[in-house]
Parts: C-alpha cells; sequence; structure tokens
C-alpha cells in the first residue's frame, strides 16, 4: 500500500481492568501495524467504575498507557449499555474490527438482554469482532465488570431511607382510605414511594426490597381482610403481580436516570475544567502563572494536592506544592524518593512514582510537561489515597498537555520578540551608520574646505568674504555639536543613565530661555509666545525640557520656508500644563504622522540650509518628556501646517506667608 494513501482499516480495542487486557491492546495494535490503519483504544465509564478496587484501577491504568504507547488514540465514554456505547461510538468514528475479551460477555443483570457480542452484532453487523480469550474469566476478573459490582448488602442509611418512606406512605394510604379514596389511588401512591427510595438511596438493592416491600404492605393494611396476607378479591393476585412488576422497572429506571445525571454532571464539570483551563492560560502573562493555573486546574479537577517542578536552565528548580485545605497529607512530596522520581521523570520524559514500574514505593504520580519542543517541567500528583480513574487520567493529560503547549507558545513569542528587538536594533544601527556616512560628508566637507580656504588665501580675501567663511564653519560645527548632543542624550535615556535633576520651574520662563538658543536662521522667520494669566508651575529637569523646546523650534525652522509664523502658546488644561509649537508652514502627510516619532526617520521634506536631519530631534523630545511623564503629540495647523503639542503634570503652587 502506497504511503499516501489514507488507512482503510481502523481498529478498536475495548479497554478493561482484567489482566488478559494487555493482551487485547497488543493483539489490536499489532493488527493495526499489519494493515496499515488507525489504532484507538475505547473504555466505557459506567456507574458502576467508582466501585472498582485499587488494583482494578493500577491494571486498567497499565492498559491504557500500553495503548498510548502502541500509538493508540484514548477515547474514554460515559454509558451503561455497553454494548450500545461501544456500537455507536464505532459508527460516528468509521471503525472496521472490534478486539475485545471473551469475559466481556457477561452480562451484567440477570434480566439484561443480549450478550455483548450478540448485541454488537445487532446493532453494527458491519463490523469485524475479534474475541480474545480471557484466561482470567474463570477468576473473576472479566474486564473489570461482575455481574453484581454494586455492593448486595444496603448500608444502614439507606435502610432507614427506605423504612422512613414506607412508613409515610403507608400512613398515607391510611389517610386515604379512611376518606374512601380509590384503590388505584393507593397504589400510585406506593409507586410514588418507590420513586422516592430508588433516588434517595444508591444502587438497586433498596429499590427492589423497596417494591416488594411496597406490595406486602398494600396487601397487609390495604386490602380486605386487614392485617393479614390474604385477599377475598382473586383479581387482587394480577394487581399485585402488576404493581411488583411496575414498581421493579420503576426504581431500575430511576436508579440508571440517576446514575446518568451522576454522570453528565461529571463529564459537564470536567469539560468546564478543560475549557476554563485553555482561557485561563491564553491571559497568563508568565511561565510562574501558567504552572499555577495548570496546578490550579488539576486541583480542581481531581481534588489532590500537587507539587510542582519548573525547568531551570536545563534542570529542575525549585518545587512549589499546591495544597488542599491548606494541608498536605504526612508531607508525602518530602521524601527523598518524590525528588527522585520527579528527576527521573525529567531525564527520561516518562511517568514515574506510585503506579509504575519507576520508583513504585513513591506516594505521588509524576507526570512531564512536554511537548515535541522539549519538557518545561515535572507535576507530582498525590496518589497516597487511591489511584487516578481512567477518565481523570484523560482529562489530566489534556491539561498538561494545555499548560505544556502554552509555555512553548509564550517561549517561542519571547524569541519572535527578541529577534525582532535584535532586527530592529540592527536597522536602526545600519540607519544610522549610512545616515553618518553620508549625511555628515557635507558639514564636514563644508568646514574642511573653507578651513583650508582661509589657511591657503587667508591674507588675500577680503573682511566680508572671510566673516561669510568662518559662520559657515560656527554653522556647521553648531549642527554637529547639536547632532552628539542628541545622539549622546538619547543613548544615555534609553540606558537608564539620565540624572534628571526635578525641581519647580515656570514654564514661560524656560521658554524664553530656551528660545535664546535656537537656529540662529530664526530671524528668518517670525515667532511669537502666548501665555495665559495662570501660573504654569511644573517639577522637570530645566535643561532637557529647554532642549525640547530648542529641537521643537528648530524642526519648525529647517522644515517651513522663509517667513513662517511660528507660535509657541502654553496653557494650563486638566491638571496639565501643556505646550504648543505650531507653525504655517507645509504640514505633514497624514501617512508620515505614524512615523515621525521614529527614530531616524526624516520623510521627504527638503530642508533649506542643505542639511539632512538624522531623524534624532523628536525620538529625544518623546524621550525626556516620556521620562517626566509626560506627552508628545502631533496634528494639524488649521488652515496649513502642524502643531507639535507636549503635555506635563502641573505642580502645585504653594505660598508661604
Amino acid at each position: 500500500m502506497n504511503q499516501n494513501d489514507p488507512p482503510t482499516e481502523h481498529i478498536l480495542a475495548c479497554l478493561s481492568s482484567s489482566p488478559s487486557n494487555a493482551k487485547i491492546v497488543r493483539t489490536a495494535a499489532t493488527m493495526a501495524k499489519a494493515f496499515g490503519g488507525t489504532f484507538t483504544a475505547l473504555y466505557v465509564r459506567t456507574p458502576d467504575s467508582d466501585q472498582m478496587g485499587k488494583e482494578d484501577c493500577r491494571r486498567l491504568q497499565q492498559h491504557i498507557r500500553m495503548a498510548e504507547q502502541a500509538g493508540a488514540d484514548i477515547s474514554t465514554i460515559y454509558g451503561d449499555d455497553i454494548p450500545q456505547q461501544i456500537a455507536e461510538f464505532a459508527r460516528i468514528s468509521g471503525i472496521t474490527k472490534i478486539v475485545l475479551g471473551r469475559s466481556s460477555v457477561h452480562r451484567r443483570h440477570f434480566w439484561s438482554g443480549p450478550s455483548l457480542t450478540e448485541k454488537l452484532t445487532l446493532t453494527a453487523p458491519n463490523l469485524d469482532i475479534y474475541i480474545i480469550p480471557d484466561a482470567s474469566a474463570e477468576n473473576g476478573y472479566g474486564s473489570g465488570r461482575k455481574l453484581f459490582t454494586r455492593p448486595l448488602l444496603p448500608s444502614v442509611r439507606d435502610l432507614l431511607i427506605t423504612a422512613g418512606i414506607l412508613s409515610c406512605i403507608t400512613l398515607i394510604g391510611f389517610f386515604f382510605l379512611q376518606l374512601d379514596f380509590a384503590r388505584y389511588n393507593i397504589i400510585m401512591l406506593y409507586m410514588l414511594g418507590v420513586l422516592f427510595t430508588a433516588w434517595f438511596t444508591s444502587g438497586y438493592t433498596c429499590g427492589v426490597l423497596g417494591s416488594v416491600a411496597s406490595v406486602a404492605l398494600y396487601n397487609f393494611f390495604m386490602t380486605e381482610p386487614y392485617l393479614t396476607f390474604h385477599a377475598y378479591d382473586p383479581g387482587y393476585q394480577v394487581t399485585f403481580a402488576l404493581m411488583l412488576t411496575s414498581a421493579i422497572i420503576t426504581c431500575t429506571l430511576t436508579t440508571r436516570l440517576k446514575d446518568h445525571a451522576k454522570m453528565s454532571a461529571q463529564a459537564a464539570f470536567r469539560t468546564k475544567i478543560l475549557f476554563d483551563t485553555n482561557q485561563l492560560l491564553q491571559r497568563a502573562k508568565s511561565e510562574e502563572e501558567i504552572l499555577s493555573q495548570t496546578a490550579s486546574q488539576l486541583m480542581k479537577l481531581l481534588n489532590r494536592s500537587l507539587i510542582v517542578y519548573p525547568e531551570q536552565n536545563g534542570d529542575l528548580g525549585s518545587e512549589q506544592v499546591f495544597e488542599i485545605d491548606g494541608e498536605v497529607p504526612c508531607n508525602i512530596f518530602s521524601a527523598p524518593e518524590e525528588r527522585d522520581a520527579a528527576n527521573w521523570t525529567f531525564a527520561n520524559k516518562k511517568r514515574s512514582g506510585a503506579g509504575t514500574d519507576s520508583y513504585p514505593d513513591a506516594k505521588g504520580l509524576y507526570l512531564a510537561l512536554r511537548t515535541g519542543g522539549g519538557v518545561f517541567g515535572v507535576i507530582g500528583i498525590d496518589l497516597s489515597e487511591k489511584p487516578l480513574d481512567a477518565f481523570e487520567n484523560s482529562v489530566l493529560l489534556s491539561i498538561l498537555g494545555e499548560g505544556a503547549l502554552a509555555i512553548e507558545n509564550r517561549r517561542n513569542a519571547l524569541e519572535k520578540e527578541q529577534a525582532a528587538l535584535q532586527a530592529r536594533n540592527e536597522e536602526l544601527r545600519a540607519n544610522l551608520l549610512r545616515t553618518i556616512s553620508h549625511d555628515l560628508r557635507t558639514p564636514l566637507t563644508s568646514i574642511s574646505g573653507n578651513a583650508s580656504n582661509l589657511l591657503s588665501n587667508g591674507e588675500t580675501l577680503d573682511t566680508e568674504t572671510r566673516n561669510k567663511i568662518c559662520t559657515d564653519i560656527f554653522d556647521d560645527a553648531q549642527w554637529l555639536i547639536g547632532l552628539v548632543e542628541n545622539l549622546l542624550s538619547i543613548t544615555r535615556i534609553e540606558d537608564g543613565r539620565m540624572n534628571l535633576q526635578i525641581s519647580p520651574q515656570l514654564m514661560d520662563e524656560m521658554i524664553e530661555e530656551a528660545l535664546h538658543h535656537v537656529n540662529r536662521k530664526s530671524c528668518e522667520h517670525t515667532i511669537t509666545t502666548q501665555y495665559g494669566d495662570e501660573i504654569l508651575l511644573v517639577n522637570v529637569d530645566a535643561r532637557l525640557i529647554m532642549q525640547v523646546v530648542v529641537n521643537l523650534v528648530d524642526n519648525a525652522i529647517k522644515y517651513t520656508p522663509v517667513g513662517s509664523v511660528i507660535q509657541i502658546s502654553a496653557y494650563r488644561k486638566d491638571h496639565q500644563v501643556v505646550v504648543d509649537v505650531a507653525d504655517n508652514g507645509p504640514g505633514i502627510p497624514d501617512r508620515a504622522k505614524a512615523q515621525v516619532f521614529e527614530m531616524f526617520y526624516t520623510g521627504q521634506s527638503r530642508i533649506a540650509d542643505s542639511h539632512r536631519s538624522l531623524g534624532l530631534g523628536l525620538p529625544l523630545c518623546r524621550a525626556i518628556l516620556t521620562a517626566h511623564g509626560g506627552t508628545l503629540t502631533l496634528r494639524d495647523n488649521i488652515p496649513n501646517g502642524s502643531v507639535f503639542s507636549f503635555a506635563l503634570p502641573q505642580s502645585e503652587v504653594n505660598i508661604h506667608e
């Protein structure tokens, strides 16, 4: 068969706690391999599964692990009618062959219908059913299901409940009899008593006893001659028989309904646990939170104490114990073999501890929190009281898988973020080098050429020409100094080495001082200021805030034509001091507004003095303002131009008399 062809056979192995079930699993796995098909192992959980002993639970877990190692897809379903559940699962899942043990054909009750194989043949005639002889059937193991798995002797509590219900029904029956009610009303009253008995007691025993007792009580107290078990009317014999049959059927159906309701509630609870786990892990923000949420959900599911060993630098880190009701019985996780079992699980990626072949003396069961990418930790589960059942094990593995996948996804996301950050840094470094190598050449060439001209021809140049050359050298040198200062400032801020000298400052005074240091070409523009009557006091580093104002005004000078108007306004708004630097130049296109605060972004605007900006001014302004708890924004100036606006928290004015 071509490896690319889809499998044509789907093999189903029925799991049980029978000692010979291992042979069934191996046979099914061999058949799946021989036919090149898929392999599924199914366990039908019934109400009687809760009565399974420790040894049966241990064997069932071994068979489940054996099926997992053989590549089977483990499935667990709820139901009371095992043949019907298997047939329905086979129909939905596309099963073609079923492998089960001979002991599985035992009927559950003496009134049960056809045997397992007979019913499977009737409900799924297209299936191939393979019966594997079970040598342990004669020892009473079967498939973990005996004729009566529930205790035959009822508890004292159930007997008292049954007696109380029947006594109350009999008293009410006497009352009905005195009121001359029809006999069928009293019969229905006893049927109601049987229904209550089946509902409030466990198992079938009290229901059957209540059915028989109801007929006897009705005969003894409600039929003539009274207080005897005789009956004058021959038709009463038929009435008693019908009443007994109806009562037994009623109690049986009620018990089954109660069992199904219990199983449905368990299934709904565990499904909710899985759903909540997925939601919680998606919201987790760290590996520690992921491990904590995983352990918490497992505690809700299993109601057992847990211990978690996270992976740290290729080894198990310090453990964290999650306790039920604040206590760990006998501190079971403190024994040396518990840590040894956890280390073995971490190294071998397999379960160990209680119920396994590795460190079987340990009180906890240790499982690896792993995916194909590695092991992210080990979780230990307290099994000192009772072993896990099959469905708990299935949901447990699902939650562990969700937790491991969440950790793997988080690590992958962090790696992507680091790779993106590294790529961004490399891009910034490349942009810086490229910009410096190309755009610094112009002022350096100008300085070098003008200085050489002065040295060579200084004596022959007139005063006006020498002053023009010196002015150009000074302007180019100042541009380079400003560039270096911006580079050093933004580096110190990003590295956290900028020590802010915070003190109360008046905003209007800082603006006026900053205007004395703006580009000398400011004389070619009209710069106006506008302040309100209020005192605008802020706690800032005055030197840095003045640098912000200088950078914003210099940008307005560079990117607007000669004769443009630059207006600086300062005012109070919502407990903040706001400063607007507005111009009436060509403005900034909408597509570029999101990038103007990025480092090394200069846009396509032409600058009047032929120098290209390195794109450091606005990122530096934003970094300085962020360090002061402020903000920097950009908006259009109506009808044309741009407005750069920054806001700083207002400081309270203290007046000392």
